[in-house]
Order: C-alpha cells, then structure tokens, then sequence
C-alpha cells in the first residue's frame, strides 16, 4: 500500500487488527464487521531483526495513521517468545482453542490494546510449538470433528495428534534444517549442489523405502562412484531424510487419518512418503488458517 492509499483508508471501519509476527515477516489483517479482511499488510520487520522496545513502533510503521481510533489487536507468533515483543508462556497440552488465554502488552499508545497468544509445550517427551497452534485453531473452525493428525511442514515439521477439538500430543522434527546444513555445510555439499533441479522419479524410489543415518555418506558416494548428476543426488538426500522422518513417527500418525497443511511444495513431498506407506492422508491449502484461528482468538478474548 502506498502512503497516498494508505492516507485514504477509512478507519472508521475497522474493528480489530490480527497480527502473524514471525520470525521474519510481520503480517497484519485490518479487520471490519463480520471478521471481514478490510485490507492486508505486510513487512520484513520479524521477530528476529527486533529487540523488545522496537515492536511496538514495527506494528505503528505497518499500520500507518489511524487517528483516534481504538484498536484492539490479538497477535500470534514469535512476538510471544522470551526474544520477542513480549514473552506469552507456553501453555500445556492437551489443549483447546475455546481455552486460549492471551498476554496483554503494556503500550506506549492508548489507542491500541496488544494481546499476544500464548504457544504450547509438552512434558513427555519435551517439545514446544509457537505459531502453528494458531494454525491448527483455524483448522478446527472448519473441521471442528477431525480426529486425527496434522503435519505443519517446514524448518521444524510438526506432527500433531488432534482429537474432540483438542491438541493432545505433538512432536517436532527437524528435518528442514537438518536438510540445509548437510547439503550446505558437510560433505554432501560437493554431491548435490545449491541448484533447484529435481528427480522425481529418484525421489519416488527412494522415499519409499526404509533409511537410516548409514545412508547419508551413501549419497556421496553414489556420486564419486555412480556418477550421478547432483539434482538426483539431492533429491536422494531429501527422501532418505524425509523416510526417516515419516519413520521416526510412525507410532503418532499409523491408522489415523493424516492431513498436511500446506499445499504443493514440501507438502506434496510429504503426501507422496505417505501415501507410499498406505496412509490415509490428504492435503490441504493452509494459507488462511491463521487468520481464522485470530478469529477464533478474537472471538474468546475480543470482549475481555
């Protein structure tokens, strides 16, 4: 938005503002009557480029001015982690959206009124999530009778057992970022290279057999010695990786019903590991879960 568009704005429509800060993108929804999206805003002020005293300002430059109006704003994400805005503590699972309790943040403006959502940790085994619990709270909304698991995949790939509208258990694995350190900083790196050039077929064949750690010096040697090219090596190293994961957490998702949010991509990398284990699964565009579980925040904490 330009600032001449965001002068013309009418403010006077807004009810309440939802904000997904993460690491390192800030994304905020103007909110009118009916949990209408009235305009949608955007900046590279995450979490990680902040200290404490500086978000509220961040939030202030995206908004730009909006006058004497009174804005209520219910905030998830990294804003809530002890480096962020302000630290909103992990809550315990089993855990239910209906329940959610948020932080309210001490601001220097009188007319804005910070709530900050809290993220979940579990016991045993340890494991936290801060972001995505607002994900699966909008999924909730539309399939509030789902039972089974959710898989958030990204950096840190959550697997997450849903049942009676509760988060019950949930385990994160690292496989993203395990992923980026091999084929950039180990050995690997000289085998698959930095391009983006895929193998499906290599991939396919791969994925669906069984792997452990033994295999990763393999790929290495599969191109000293087999000569292959580094897009099939690279995609080698992504399904070995990926079956080990699928692996690791068989106990989690065997016999239940599996939904990937996040359509194409990675998503679609972890339908096929799936499906060539005979799980049910499906996947599902996840681009506006988010906002519906603000609004689900909204809607229990809005009036408090």
């Amino acid at each position: 938005m330009t600032g001449l568009e965001a002068e013309a704005f009418d403010w006077s429509a807004v009810t309440w503002v939802a904000v997904d800060w993460g690491t390192s993108n800030l994304r905020v929804w103007l909110m009118g009557a009916g949990d209408t999206v009235l305009d949608e805003r955007s900046s590279g002020q995450g979490m990680g480029r902040l200290q404490p005293h500086q978000f509220e300002a961040a939030l202030c430059e995206v908004l730009g001015d909006f006058g004497d109006r009174h804005l209520p704003v219910i905030i998830c994400g990294m804003a809530g982690a002890r480096q962020g805005w302000q630290e909103a503590p992990y809550e315990a699972v089993p855990w239910m959206p209906k329940a959610v309790q948020g932080v309210t943040v001490a601001t220097s403006s009188p007319r804005l009124s910070v709530t900050i959502l809290p993220g979940l940790s579990q016991h045993t085994p340890p494991d936290v999530m801060r972001g995505e619990e607002t994900q699966i709270a909008g999924f909730l909304t539309q399939e509030p009778d789902f039972s089974g698991v959710l898989c958030l995949p990204g950096t840190h790939t959550k697997w997450v057992k849903v049942e009676g509208g509760r988060i019950v258990h949930f385990r994160t694995v690292m496989t993203g970022e395990i992923f980026a350190l091999l084929s950039g900083q180990s050995v690997l790196r000289h085998s698959v290279g930095a391009g983006t050039d895929w193998d499906d077929a290599e991939f396919d064949h791969c994925v669906g057999q069984s792997a452990d750690i033994s295999d990763l010096f393999a790929i290495r040697a599969a191109g000293l010695v087999q000569n292959l090219s580094s897009s099939t090596l690279r995609s080698r190293l992504s399904a070995t990786l990926l079956s080990m994961e699928v692996a690791s957490v068989v106990d989690i998702w065997q016999g239940l019903e599996v939904v990937i949010i996040g359509a194409g991509g990675v998503g679609g990398l972890y339908q096929r590991a799936l499906a060539l284990r005979a799980a049910k699964v499906r996947q599902l565009d996840g681009g506006q879960l988010v906002l519906d579980g603000l609004r689900a925040a909204y809607a229990v904490l809005g009036t408090n």
